[in-house]
């Protein structure tokens, strides 16, 4: 096998197993075993091929590395061509796991409609791949537009009651500022002659007297899908109605799409336009930090808490991306990590709770720690890490994007406001965590219904502590996760800083 291949065959993998799924018949419970079955075994495969890649990434080298090429459409200029560099490759790494846990997650939870669902899980995993893997902006817009279709039907069928206002919603929004995103990828195509992205890069005095309004071309449907406020009305009908697994992977990986997207196309492409708007951007991630945390103080149902806290925490990694500095890039990128590794977890153990009580109501609760002791230690220890406790991972990301903003020169002369606002998320984070843990866990066991809950089973522990190998390590040795983006990080900030003018 040659280098050049590695990242197509990743992004093939989970294909493979949708084409098997689709030859198994659906009759019988064994038959909704061997789908399961299949399914996992993709997922896995498709996370153990990823890790496999490691040895062949040289975190020394900015560019990108393991790139495959081939025309494609060469009367409009289009190329087929992937790539993985600093940027791009723990978000790989975090969908193959995000993916395998949200799928693993699945096999008790689903019972209608198996085969349908696990095609779509598939498909949507090699839709995410590509996203990130996508060197060309035609490319990379047809894997943007893909993943809407798996997530819509997951939310629209195995949702909850509202499913179908919330499938619609989240389509529509997410579609509307894609639109724009269109008319923007266009122009520069037309203009340069090529849709290829190193290319548009190095030749964007091409397209530069327009990029104020291509920045916000492609800034509006980033921002979408973050989201950034006031972008952000979809977000909660769509996790709060979508499947455990929905979830998790809408936590985990589809809203890194769109702070992966700043970082990948407006940072480089429109260095002069990012510099202009990154007062204004860092201002929209500060509302959206104290907002989120806000709203998620009044929630009275858990999932709906986690939800909006996904506002708050995105809101950091939005700041780190504008304070247009190393650590900030670096910290965005690793808070994109943890936010998935956190949240996903706290989704995951709704799911667990909500598949015994059908509610997830904080009010039907209290005491669960008497019942289900190692399910409310697993607890704690993801909500320590979403609120930023030093020695987990939130800690690390946080902080550095806090240390960033403080240093930015590209937030004016004051720039400590920024980060003052912001570490206020941090403590808001912690009363409303604090407060719905105290409410799920803690006081008397009065309620009969939770004293006959029974405790995590082999599965769910499992899968539970694989979230919590990431959450420990990132938090106590950090280093190896930084090193991995140092070398592309740095590029990218010379470039833009020298093309700005700074």
């Amino acid at each position: 096998m040659t280098n050049s291949i590695v990242l197509t065959l990743l992004m093939s993998l989970p294909l493979v197993g949708v084409v098997v799924i689709l030859f198994l018949p659906v009759f019988n419970n064994q038959t909704d075993f061997n789908i399961k079955f299949v399914a996992n075994a993709t997922a896995i495969i498709t996370l153990l091929f990823s890790i496999a890649i490691l040895p062949l990434y040289d975190m020394g080298v900015p560019t990108l590395q393991l790139e495959d090429t081939g025309s494609w459409i060469d009367a409009l200029g289009v190329t087929y061509h992937v790539g993985v560099d600093g940027l791009s490759i723990l978000m790989i790494l975090l969908t193959t796991f995000i993916s395998a846990v949200a799928i693993g997650s699945s096999w008790n939870g689903i019972d209608k409609q198996v085969k349908q669902y696990y095609i779509f899980m598939l498909l949507l995993e090699t839709g995410m791949l590509g996203v990130f893997l996508a060197q060309d902006l035609f490319l990379f817009y047809i894997f943007w537009e893909f993943t809407l279709v798996p997530m819509y039907f997951l939310i629209g069928i195995w949702g909850g009651k509202e499913r179908v206002y919330a499938s619609i919603k989240f389509f529509l929004y997410t579609m509307a500022g894609s639109l724009l995103m269109l008319i923007a990828i266009l122009y520069v195509g037309i203009q340069a002659g090529t849709f290829n992205l190193p290319e548009l890069i190095a030749n964007r005095e091409l397209y530069a007297g327009a990029q104020q309004w291509l920045f916000w071309g492609f800034a509006i449907a980033f921002a979408i899908k973050v989201p950034v406020f006031p972008f952000h009305s979809w977000l909660p009908d769509a996790h709060t109605q979508a499947p455990t697994a929905g979830s998790i992977v809408l936590a985990g990986v589809l809203l890194k799409m769109g702070t992966y997207g700043f970082m990948r196309f407006n940072l480089p492409m429109f260095p002069e336009a990012s510099t202009n708007a990154a007062p204004i951007m860092a201002t929209l991630a500060i509302i959206g930090i104290i907002y989120g945390a806000i709203v998620s103080f009044a929630q009275t149902d858990v999932k709906k808490l986690v939800a909006y806290s996904s506002i708050s925490h995105l809101g950091f990694v939005m700041l780190g991306i504008f304070s247009l500095n190393e650590i900030g890039i670096q910290g965005a990128i690793l808070q994109g990590v943890n936010h998935g590794l956190s949240t996903g977890a706290l989704f995951f153990l709704v799911g667990v709770i909500y598949e015994q009580r059908h509610t997830r109501e904080i009010s039907e609760f209290g005491g669960l720690w008497r019942a289900m002791p190692v399910f409310a230690v697993t607890s704690l220890i993801v909500t320590l890490s979403s609120m930023g406790l030093p020695g987990l991972n939130g800690f690390v990301g946080e902080f550095s994007i806090l240390l960033a903003s403080t240093g930015s020169d590209a937030l004016g002369d004051s720039p400590w406001i920024y980060t003052a606002f912001a570490t206020s998320g941090v403590i808001l984070a912690a009363i409303y965590l604090l407060k719905m843990y105290q409410g799920v866990f803690m006081g008397p066991l009065d309620n009969p219904k939770n004293q006959a809950l029974r405790d995590m089973n082999r599965g769910e522990l499992a899968i539970m502590l694989s979230f919590l190998l990431f959450i420990v390590w990132i938090g106590i040795a950090p280093s190896i996760w930084f090193a991995s983006m140092d070398a592309t990080v740095a590029d990218l900030i010379q470039n833009v800083v020298m093309m700005a003018g700074g």
